[in-house]
């Protein structure tokens, strides 16, 4: 059963395994090394932490990095997971580390899905944005593997000025390689992302309007990152297409937030709610270290030390970024706060303060549009 209380326990957990890698990607926000870190958290170190992840009400977890297959115990830690019954998934970097047998392997042990991250069409753009040649042909031989091992895929993205004139591209191939789920993610500017590459507020939200009317007619889910305000251009539209012609006359669909029908035309069909960074959300870091996200490095605490859930629950961090009431700016007063509340990570990054409104949003709550009409 899914948590719904996330002051008390997160929907879903990022353990990144190793920093170790042996690609150069422009937007890592790891900044991740060729080497692993002799701090990382052991194996026997790694048990204890599954076994206190299971008992938060069983959240997902992803094993992440760097490139998870740069350890050499990864198929052990996922062995361990799966016979908890914790439900695990894994994003390795598309590397000579990914192979058929390896593929295989994960199915055995019983992972419940695969994911290669494609930020391309083409390889041009793809191995630019990936630091290193031969990076997408590499992917898409993978994913054939995958498809022949009958393994559910998803695909990553990172959109960027890089790839945001493709997008129509993107989505084509994507559909064509028969992915369950296109998780796209928008940049933030950490590690080594930068604000210079990123998509302007006026393209963000054009991109959540496409995605929103691709997701009406392909036969996989999508998944934002980073762009919880996807939450808040869904939900418009749905309210668009609920209330009727006649209605609209004397209903504003921002109403309807407050008389229950938005628990009614959400529908996203994953979380019961938004999940947001400290929020539904939590990130374990190579040596242990806990931050909202692997995006927000704000360090909450360590698990060598603390348990999981007592940082979890208890962190003032943490603690803050589950009340989108306390959240600044427009955030602050935005009527799509408590299931969008913009990017945490994005506000950190850009105005140094993880409580400031999401500062590549261009929509105005309600309540501005009001006092200025006043």
């Amino acid at each position: 059963m899914f948590p719904t209380d996330y002051n008390e326990n997160p929907f879903i957990v990022i353990w990144e395994l190793t920093r170790a890698c042996q690609l150069k990607c422009l937007h890592c926000r790891a900044e991740a090394q060729y080497h692993r870190h002799p701090l990382e958290l052991t194996f026997e170190e790694g048990k204890k932490l599954i076994d206190d992840i299971y008992d938060m009400n069983n959240p997902m977890l992803v094993f992440t990095g760097g490139d998870p297959l740069e350890r050499p115990d990864v198929f052990d830690i996922a062995a361990y997971a799966v016979q908890k019954g914790v439900r695990v998934s894994m994003t390795p970097s598309a590397t000579p580390n990914v192979t058929k047998e390896k593929m295989k392997k994960a199915k055995d042990v019983g992972l419940s899905r695969w994911a290669f991250s494609i930020d391309g069409h083409n390889a041009e753009i793809h191995d630019y944005f990936r630091g290193t040649t031969g990076s997408f042909d590499l992917t898409m031989n993978a994913i054939k593997y995958l498809h022949e091992l009958d393994m559910p895929l998803q695909i990553n993205t990172v959109i960027s000025r890089y790839n945001y004139k493709y997008l129509d591209e993107m989505a084509e191939m994507v559909e064509n390689l028969n992915c369950v789920l296109w998780s796209v993610f928008f940049l933030v500017p950490t590690g080594r992302g930068k604000e210079s590459d990123m998509i302007s507020p006026v393209e963000h939200e054009k991109v959540l309007r496409w995605l929103y009317k691709l997701s009406k007619r392909v036969s996989f889910d999508i998944k934002t990152t980073a762009a919880q305000h996807y939450r808040r251009v869904v939900i418009q539209n749905k309210m668009r297409e609920k209330v009727s012609k006649s209605d609209k006359d004397h209903i504003l669909y921002e109403d309807a937030l407050t008389s229950g029908l938005i628990n009614q035309i959400d529908g996203l069909g994953r979380a019961p709610r938004g999940v947001n960074d400290g929020n539904g959300f939590v990130f374990i870091s190579h040596t242990g270290d806990v931050f909202p996200s692997g995006l927000l490095p704000i360090k909450a605490g360590n698990v060598r030390m603390t348990p999981l859930a007592d940082i979890y629950r208890h962190s003032e961090v943490f603690q803050n970024l589950r009340n989108p009431d306390k959240y600044k700016g427009k955030c602050g007063v935005c009527e799509f706060r408590h299931v969008c509340g913009g990017s945490r990570s994005r506000a950190y990054n850009v105005t140094g303060d993880y409580m400031e409104s999401e500062p590549y949003c261009v929509y105005i709550p309600k309540a501005w549009r009001e006092q200025k009409r006043a």
